[in-house]
C-alpha cells in the first residue's frame, strides 16, 4: 500500500518561512519523481516544484515561475521523504499543498492527502 503523508503546513505571516515534509511509504522510493502541488479556493491545481528520481540523468528540480528563488524542493533518500522549504511566503501562496508522486517508467500517480499553508498580511 502506498501512502504520502504531508506535515509542516500552517498558518504564517507574509515574508515567513514553512517547509512541508512528505513521507513516503510502500514504494521503492528511488524510482519516484516527486512533486508538490497546490490548490487554492476558486483555482485549478498547479505544479509547485518538482524534483527528479536520483536514477534520472540529470537529477533535476523545476518550479513555478511564482515560486523560483523562494521555494527549494528536496528529497532524503534515507528517510524515503521530499520536502518543500518556503521562504519568503506570499499571501498569494495560501492554498492546499500536495505531494505527488510518478513512477519513473510505469507513469502512475500517487497523492498525500494535502496539508493547508495560509499566509496573512
Amino acid at each position: 500500500q502506498v501512502q504520502l503523508v504531508e506535515s509542516g503546513g500552517g498558518l504564517v505571516q507574509a515574508g515567513g518561512s514553512l517547509r512541508l515534509s512528505c513521507a513516503a511509504s510502500g514504494l521503492t522510493f528511488s524510482i519516484y519523481a516527486m512533486s508538490w502541488y497546490r490548490q487554492a479556493p476558486g483555482k485549478e491545481r498547479e505544479l509547485v516544484a518538482s524534483i527528479s528520481s536520483p536514477s534520472s540523468p540529470g537529477g533535476s528540480t523545476n518550479y513555478a515561475d511564482s515560486v523560483k528563488g523562494r521555494f527549494t524542493v528536496s528529497r532524503d533518500a534515507a528517510k524515503k521523504s521530499v520536502y518543500l522549504q518556503m521562504n519568503s511566503l506570499k499571501t498569494e501562496d495560501t492554498a492546499v499543498y500536495s505531494c505527488n508522486a510518478v513512477h519513473v517508467l510505469r507513469r502512475t500517480e500517487y497523492w498525500g492527502q494535502g496539508t493547508q499553508v495560509t499566509v496573512s498580511s
